[in-house]
This record gives C-alpha cells, sequence and structure tokens, in this order.
C-alpha cells in the first residue's frame, strides 16, 4: 500500500502540477471561458489511463501463459527502466517544465488555436498515468499476492492526496516547496526502484537464468515478509527477509548507480544555472 501510494502520489502530483499551469497561465491571460479545453482534455487522459490499465489487465491473461515468473521478471525490469529514465529526466528537466507549458499555453493564445489546450492537457495527464500503469504492474508483480485491496486503497489515497496537494498550491492559501517534494519522493522512488531491481534479480535465479546462491541472512522472526509491516517494507524499499547474495549485491550497485545518475543531472543543472548569473560590471 506504501509504495502504491507514492508512486501514485507523485505521478498525480506532477499530472496536478501540469494542469495548475495551464489553468494559471489562462487566468493570467483573462481566458477563464477557455477551461473547458483543460478540463476536457485531462479527463479525455485519465479515462484513457485507465483503459489503458484495463487493457493490460486484460492482455495478461495470454501473457501469463509463457510463465507467470517470466513475465513477471520483464515487467519489473521494465518498471524498473522506466522509474529510472523518470528519474534522470525529472532530475535534470523539471525546473523547466512550468516554463515550457507557459511558453505552450502563451503561443495558444497568440495563435488563437486553443483547442490545443486541451492536447496538452491530454499528453500531460495521460502520460503520467501510462507511466502509473507500468509502475503499478511492477509493484503488484513484486509479491506473490499480486494485486491485493490495500495496493488498491493506496494508489486511490495517492491520486486524491496529489489532487489535494496540486489545488493548494494554485488555489490554497498555504505554500508547498515543490523543489523538496519532488527531491524527497525522487529518494523514496530510487529505493522502490532498487527493491524492485533486486526482486527481479530473484526472479531470475528462480528461473535458473542466474546462479542460485544461499540467503545472506534470515530476518523472518524480527520482520517477515508476509506481515503487515514487512508487506510495507517489501512494496516501499525492497526488504527481504531472506535476501541472497545476488539480491544485495543488485540492490547496492542499482542505488549506487542509479543515485550518481539523479546527483549528475541536479549538478548539471546548477552548473547551468549558475553559469546564467549575470556578473556585475565595475
Amino acid at each position: 500500500m506504501a509504495a502504491t501510494f507514492v508512486v501514485t502520489l507523485r505521478e498525480g502530483f506532477e499530472a496536478a502540477l501540469l494542469l495548475g499551469i495551464v489553468y494559471a497561465c489562462l487566468d493570467r491571460f483573462g481566458a477563464r471561458q477557455h477551461y473547458r479545453w483543460v478540463t476536457l482534455g485531462g479527463a479525455l487522459g485519465l479515462v484513457a489511463s485507465v483503459l489503458m490499465g484495463i487493457a493490460v489487465t486484460f492482455l495478461s491473461g495470454p501473457l501469463l501463459d509463457l510463465g507467470p515468473d517470466l513475465v513477471g521478471a520483464a515487467v519489473i525490469f521494465a518498471a524498473v527502466g522506466l522509474l529510472t529514465w523518470h528519474g534522470w529526466w525529472m532530475s535534470r528537466h523539471a525546473h523547466a517544465m512550468r516554463s515550457d507549458v507557459q511558453r505552450r499555453v502563451a503561443e495558444a493564445e497568440a495563435t488563437r488555436q486553443l483547442s490545443i489546450l486541451g492536447l496538452i492537457a491530454f499528453t500531460g495527464v495521460f502520460r503520467e498515468g501510462a507511466e502509473t500503469v507500468l509502475f503499478l504492474w511492477g509493484l503488484m508483480s513484486q509479491t506473490a499476492e499480486g494485486a491485493s485491496w490495500w495496493g488498491l486503497a493506496g494508489g486511490v489515497l495517492g491520486v486524491l492526496t496529489a489532487a489535494a496537494l496540486g489545488w493548494t498550491v494554485f488555489r490554497g492559501g498555504t505554500r508547498l516547496s515543490v523543489r523538496h517534494f519532488f527531491a524527497a519522493t525522487s529518494v523514496v522512488l530510487l529505493l522502490i526502484a532498487a527493491g524492485l531491481f533486486s526482486t527481479g534479480l530473484g526472479k531470475l535465479q528462480a528461473l535458473g537464468v542466474l546462479p542460485v546462491t544461499d540467503a545472506l541472512w534470515d530476518s523472518s522472526a524480527l520482520l517477515s515478509d508476509h506481515s503487515l509491516v514487512g508487506g510495507f517494507a517489501t512494496g516501499l524499499v525492497g526488504y527481504r527477509a531472506r535476501p541472497t547474495l545476488v539480491e544485495v549485491t543488485g540492490y547496492m550497485l542499482y542505488l549506487i548507480t542509479a543515485g550518481a545518475l539523479f546527483l549528475g543531472g541536479r549538478r548539471a543543472i546548477g552548473a547551468r544555472s549558475g553559469s546564467r548569473e549575470p556578473t556585475s560590471s565595475s
């Protein structure tokens, strides 16, 4: 539940931010009558995301004939790849998201092609929704139980919280540091992706693709994978009560590699921002 909450919170908040920026731009231009295009585009993007989730679930039946473990491993590694790319992209380009959306809205206003606002909203919401579908598929494939009501509840709660935060940023009276929000959730997503990567390696061991090794330790007596808290820890940070050497090594290597990738992106942004600062003339 915790992992699905974080994933849907992060993705939903990004979609809410995009919609909020478009609404704010129209409000500044005195074009509130065109809110309908944004609302329609966002609603269609949400519907398309739900339909994609239904289609993926429907198509999973024939795919499972290839072997649940094989399909589960493929989904997990696909989710890890997408999470890694998403984290890297956000670390390098999130600061420009607001100005890019504002520029496109201004162009639509200038050319009076305001229907394109609906397309901006649709693509933004559908992109985040499609990513969420794959992320959640990877998380559900991480456990033997698969989808559960707790996972569904976490996802719904994440979406509702994201909507509330988006409203707070653009309409509410309190202030939320978007930069700090993305920094904190990026760390959590990094841990989720590391856990998924470790789980994928474990599935490859079960399939015989990687050599099987003994468990490095057994902490089942302290915290079982199947307990409520242990299940939360498994989904959120990839906890394993009996991890193998391959799983632990993969977890640490992913954290080091992906962490350096994200940190390198943020440093590049800082360097570019510093180079743009005007120098004072004597």
